[in-house]
């Protein structure tokens, strides 16, 4: 049973820095527009073209709409950083560490459901749609769902059995597990037993089946007879690999260490990788280089001229 005293936590920022605080605001705020902007490009394109409607494609609005949720959950809170007390709510900041979590969880494992898609798509061309029917995609889609939700009420629950007596003040930007794991007055060792045990089932073992499953289609690339087709497909391969690589390894290095070792102002600048910039860095490298998506695109903007 939860015994805090604390009512509202006190969000130091991105910097102690007052005169720095609004430059930071309005390059964030740039950040979450490009990549908000940019997702809802994705879902509209998507939702609208019956030609997208195939595995890939949904999963890529699965994606997108995660990135959304994700950089929308923190960037209220940054807005704060303009005034000169930043306050959120006990209840604002579990509601905000559950969503979070969750977008968490579900990019993860949705860049291992993304990587297996086109496991199946480049190594078994014929048997793709056959191996990858709407009934399979659902079941993809419903396995994430599940995991991140399950992942979400798992720390969160334990965030709330804590007991905050003060201080109050969350040095981050947003409510996260680490910077509130550092304030409580009880024992934290269940919590950072679990948070551990998800960074290596999730973190570490989604990024091992994405590499696995990346390892297969360079092998497969290396049997393509014509050298512009190589050329095309490690291109596509290597800005993927680099994309998930920039997700996981911040997060893995941000929750496999002890409340102990935390260092906020090193962490907060590796947190924003995986919060702001990960997610608008996605659409561009997912899926506006697709000559597909492209199209799909164009017929949204035609759309709206008319």
């Amino acid at each position: 049973m939860n015994h805090s005293t604390v009512t509202e936590f006190l969000i130091l920022g991105l910097t102690k820095r007052p005169e720095l605080q609004g430059i930071l605001f309005i390059v964030f705020l740039c950040i979450y527009l490009v990549a908000f902007l940019g997702n809802i490009l994705i879902v509209i394109a998507i939702i609208s073209n019956p030609t997208l409607h195939t595995p890939m494609y949904v999963l890529l609005l699965a994606l997108a709409i995660v990135d959304i949720i994700c950089t929308t959950t923190i960037m209220p809170q940054m807005r704060n950083m303009l005034t000169s007390r930043s306050t959120i709510s006990y209840g604002g900041c579990m509601s905000q560490l559950f969503f979070f979590t969750w977008s968490l969880g579900a990019e993860m494992v949705l860049f291992t459901t993304m990587a297996y898609d086109r496991y199946v798509a480049i190594c078994f061309p014929l048997h793709y749609h056959t191996i990858m029917n709407c009934y399979m995609c659902g079941a993809l889609l419903s396995i994430v769902m599940a995991i991140a939700v399950t992942n979400s009420w798992v720390h969160t629950g334990l965030i709330l059995r804590l007991t905050f007596c003060g201080p109050n003040t969350v040095n981050h930007f947003f409510c996260e597990i680490p910077p509130l794991l550092a304030l409580s007055c009880s024992s934290v060792r269940v919590n950072e037993v679990m948070v551990y045990v998800a960074d290596i089932t999730l973190a570490i073992g989604d990024f091992t089946l994405t590499c696995i499953s990346y390892g297969f289609i360079i092998a497969a690339i290396f049997r393509i007879r014509t050298a512009e087709g190589k050329k095309k497909a490690f291109s596509t391969c290597s800005s993927h690999l680099i994309m998930v690589s920039l997700y996981y390894s911040p997060v893995i290095y941000t929750y496999i260490r002890p409340a102990s070792s935390y260092t906020f102002e090193r962490d907060k600048v590796v947190a924003a990788l995986y919060t702001l910039v990960t997610p608008t860095l996605n659409p561009i490298v997912y899926s506006f280089r697709n000559k597909e998506m492209q199209a799909g695109i164009k017929r949204v903007f035609a759309f709206l001229k008319h």
